[in-house]
């Protein structure tokens, strides 16, 4: 086959250290529109963004040359280098050493997208750890809650 396709979408979940409420509402479009500008310069898309003020959900279309490690190291790094340099009242501004991908199928991006948009709405009632639980809960995945924060 001459060609290379690949249709790869990813719902990333990632906190601030310790949960920091550090992203308030001047930061966040900002920051969103900052790390959509990181994955095009990596030959990715951001297709929506959202959160709350400790953590960020990102669906993305991933570059097929890129690994899920590879992007989030990128995004994180990136982004946090940038708020330090913009904000400098957010010197204490950290990532979360961790973060969750999770796969989503092309018919459910409508769906994805309409959870990452309705953040707010959501968190009246449950707690990001409770969410992050939920999700790893929903794709099987083991984990040990003596890890799990940072």
């Amino acid at each position: 086959m001459p060609q290379s396709f690949a249709s790869l979408y990813f719902h990333l979940v990632f906190s601030t250290k310790n949960r920091q409420p550090l992203i308030d509402a001047e930061l966040q479009s900002r920051l969103y529109e900052y790390m959509g500008g990181i994955l095009r310069s990596e030959k990715s898309v951001l297709l929506a963004a959202g959160g709350m003020a400790d953590h960020v959900h990102l669906l993305v279309s991933l570059s097929r040359e890129l690994s899920i490690a590879d992007v989030i190291r990128i995004v994180k790094a990136s982004s946090s280098k940038w708020i330090h340099e913009t904000f400098q009242d957010r010197a204490q501004f950290a990532w979360q050493a961790g973060y969750g991908a999770f796969s989503v199928s092309f018919s459910n991006l409508p769906d994805v997208k309409d959870y990452i948009g309705r953040q707010a709405e959501h968190h009246r009632v449950r707690t990001f750890q409770d969410e992050y639980r939920e999700f790893l809960r929903r794709h099987e995945l083991a984990w040990d809650e003596r890890y799990l924060w940072d």
